[in-house]
């Protein structure tokens, strides 16, 4: 799919004339700009973001006051990176997250934040230096010199002349001229022979090298990675046992067939541990070459998507990152599964108040492209600022929905063609085009079956799903536009007032009731 598309924009596409381009021009020389204005700080759901934020806990946001603010400032997923947590870790920010639920709404079912796991995945990396007692000595690795890698451990660690790789396949999955690249790309490599089980390198670039440094290996054939390691087993057994987590985001998926086991093993977890509850959803984090290549198997197999910007951008040109971002989403979209775009969207955030231009035009952009949710990672994690980070990225969100309502012109266009595989489509793509023509405030979804399939139609405005269990409700929490509460006894009689109660609607509000087959106005 990627390299069908990227082949199709030659430099002769590029500059050829689009019809009516002229005129178009000559029509926004003349037309105001149509800002709209902020929106109003309530708790009406017209004034809140349709596209979900989640948010990295960690050591400065896993307390319960700056927890409960990260909360109150619109967080819906909690992330937890077990590359890094303890489970001292996660019971804290668990049991933290349950009581801001509490202290800020009373009620912590009628506003139930989800919990993502995020597995560690079976990454690469470099063994450990000779004479590192400390782990943090460095090597100095100089452009030009020849460095040998190795499969098996080297007596007395690794050298500038000789590096240990964890990998035992390497010498399978690389040729000459391939490129080897050390600590998230900071070093480069070109492979030269490959004798036996050693490959023989050239440095490219001059650069200090650690213990457990991170390797990549752009388009090689890594198939033969396991999708988990023994950590991310014994890690998904004990979320799922301590943390009841609602997610798992599957780092380094490389094909279908690995999505396939890890559910396998998720659901081998819940057999032992006697689990009546829906089983945690998979999210395929797609990061390396070779996923892309596979996106399309890796799509269907998996429930939902994460956009994995910060080691894809190591693994294919910088240039094509946002090419890749704007294919996936618009495929995640045209099957009706959630997507969430990720890394380094606030970054300048773990130490300033104020984002950058550029990241602000980033989220923007995720939001135009119809993502279904944006993420933090070390912004909310270990920064100074999780709060603002939070309220700064809704922020954004709300402003560029506001943007793309009002718009002369359409920002996004990206149509879901999965709903027609449910016996709930027709009734979803009416409540839409209803929602539209009478100019509606909101959707009340009395059968949470159906939300999500209303939120692949891509609504413009929000859908208020009464949920049987505060599971549904958690895991609903990912798909944009879905407003999840846990209410067990909702009619379309008193639909409105339980919605009126948590504040979102207002009396006179134009809204439309959905129950599978039967639509009402009011």
């Amino acid at each position: 799919m990627f390299s069908s598309f990227l082949r199709s924009k030659t430099a002769a596409a590029l500059r050829t004339r689009i019809a009516g381009v002229s005129q178009l021009s000559r029509q926004l020389q003349t037309t105001s700009f149509r800002l709209p204005k902020p929106a109003p700080t309530t708790n009406h759901v017209s004034t809140l973001p349709l596209v979900k934020m989640v948010a990295t806990i960690g050591p400065t946001s896993e307390q319960q006051e700056p927890l409960q603010k990260v909360v109150k400032e619109g967080m819906k997923i909690m992330r937890l990176n077990f590359s890094h947590a303890t489970p001292e870790e996660v019971e804290l920010r668990c049991t933290n997250l349950a009581l801001a639920q509490k202290t800020l709404f009373g009620a912590p079912l009628q506003d139930t934040r989800a919990i993502l796991l995020d597995t560690k995945g079976p990454e690469l990396r470099t063994g450990k230096l000779a004479n590192d007692d400390t782990g943090h000595a460095t090597i100095q690795l100089n452009q030009g010199d020849t460095i040998t890698l190795h499969t098996t451990p080297l007596e007395g660690g690794s050298t500038p002349d000789a590096l240990f790789i964890d990998y035992k396949s390497l010498h399978k999955a690389l040729q000459p001229g391939m490129t080897v690249l050390l600590d998230d790309g900071a070093i480069s490599l070109t492979v030269q022979s490959i004798h036996g089980e050693t490959v023989i390198c050239t440095i490219d670039n001059t650069g200090d090298l650690r213990s457990r440094a991170g390797v990549n290996l752009p388009f090689a054939d890594t198939s033969d990675l396991p999708a988990m390691s023994e950590k991310d087993k014994a890690d998904i057994r004990y979320g799922m046992q301590a943390a009841d987590i609602d997610f798992v985001a599957a780092s380094f998926v490389q094909t279908a067939e690995g999505v396939q086991q890890i559910r396998a093993h998720i659901a081998e977890c819940a057999r032992e541990l006697n689990w009546t509850k829906p089983l945690p959803l998979i999210i395929s984090k797609i990061e390396t070459s070779l996923a892309l290549k596979n996106f399309d198997a890796i799509l269907e197999a998996s429930d939902a998507i994460m956009v994995a910007r910060g080691d894809l951008g190591v693994e294919i040109p910088l240039s094509q990152v946002t090419n890749a971002q704007k294919e996936m989403v618009a495929a995640c979209n045209a099957v009706g599964k959630p997507v969430i775009v990720a890394t380094q969207m606030l970054e300048s955030m773990t130490k300033n108040p104020r984002p950058t231009r550029a990241e602000v035009s980033d989220v923007t952009n995720a939001v135009y492209d119809g993502c279904d949710a944006t993420m933090t990672s070390g912004e909310t994690a270990k920064g100074k600022y999780p709060d603002t980070t939070v309220r700064t990225m809704n922020e954004i969100i709300v402003a560029s929905e506001r943007y793309s309502a009002a718009a002369p012109f359409p920002v996004a266009s990206n149509v879901c063609y999965a709903a027609e595989s449910s016996e709930y489509a027709p009734m979803a793509h009416a409540v839409c085009r209803a929602a539209l023509e009478r100019d509606s405030v909101a959707i009340l979804c009395l059968n949470a079956d159906m939300a999500p399939i209303i939120a692949a139609c891509r609504p413009h405005i929000p859908v208020i799903s009464f949920c049987s269990s505060s599971k549904q409700a958690r895991q609903q929490q990912l798909y944009r536009a879905v407003f999840p509460v846990v209410e067990n006894c909702v009619t379309m009689a008193n639909a409105v007032e339980k919605a009126a109660a948590l504040g979102w609607v207002l009396e006179n509000d134009s809204l439309i009731l959905v129950d599978g087959n039967t639509m009402k106005f009011i």
